[in-house]
């Protein structure tokens, strides 16, 4: 299990992953999720995955190749974001399609998805989530973030944090305190942790971070954020009951 997120609003795109690929009691592995297949200066374009390994680096490898090989249509000449899902999407189903029966045979889950975000000049900044199925939704300003993977652990503090004004700057911390609430009650979800901020309108990416296990930022926002939990609970009004029952002769049965 893996989880990845993409977050857009008015400032720009964050995009974060996980690094875990299993994980048991004798076995933990990990691999890259999130991907910059920019091109400076004309177009930024990252990507995320999730689902099954081979898969998801069978497509990336492909859309690589189209790239190095300067196939007529790749990632850096299609027209628009819409066109780059829809374009993923295909090598996403053509991928699944060349194991589909070996894998079947085996009863083994190939499924995938991707998280795309980025921007081509003439357009705005834009968020995609493309589905096993090749067919994909975008983000919107109601729904200004995207999930895949293990998501459900990540999505309170979205859901109450983030907004479509919400400073890009507080956007990336928020994504990774959804990383970290993922990873502190999920044993599938771990570092290392990659997260890229991109700021609309300059199509260059300047803002990488990879945090490891024991580092000390990484340490240091998981402790003042359960600080700050504590706090705020312990701060909350006690429940105001109905009623107090109280237990009398009359209520107890005797046989």
């Amino acid at each position: 299990m893996t989880y990845c997120l993409g977050i857009i609003n008015h400032f720009g795109i964050v995009m974060a992953a996980d690094s875990r690929t299993n994980a048991g009691v004798d076995y933990i592995s990990a691999y890259k999720k999130l991907f910059d297949l920019s091109l400076p200066g004309e177009r930024v374009i990252i990507i995320c995955s999730s689902g099954n390994l081979s898969i998801t680096q069978g497509v990336l490898n492909r859309l690589n190749r189209d790239i190095q090989n300067q196939e007529e249509i790749n990632l850096h000449t299609l027209p628009n974001m819409h066109d780059v899902a829809r374009y993923i999407g295909n090598k996403s189903r053509e991928m699944q399609d060349l194991d589909r029966s070996w894998l079947e045979k085996d009863k083994i889950d190939f499924s995938c998805n991707f998280l795309l975000g980025g921007q081509i000049k003439g357009e705005e900044a834009q968020l995609f989530l493309i589905y096993p199925q090749g067919n994909f939704i975008q983000a919107t300003t109601e729904t200004p973030f995207l999930q895949i993977g293990e998501t459900k652990y990540g999505k309170p503090i979205l859901d109450r944090t983030i907004t479509y004004d919400t400073p890009l700057e507080d956007v990336a911390k928020c994504a990774l305190l959804s990383i970290d609430s993922t990873m502190k009650s999920n044993i599938s979800v771990g570092p290392p942790i990659n997260i890229i901020m991109y700021k609309a309108d300059s199509f260059k990416i300047r803002h990488t971070l990879q945090l490891r296990l024991g580092d000390p930022y990484l340490a240091k926002i998981r402790k003042l954020w359960e600080e700050s939990v504590r706090q705020a609970f312990e701060a909350m009004p006690n429940i105001e009951w109905q009623q107090e029952v109280t237990e009398s002769t009359d209520d107890i049965l005797i046989d």
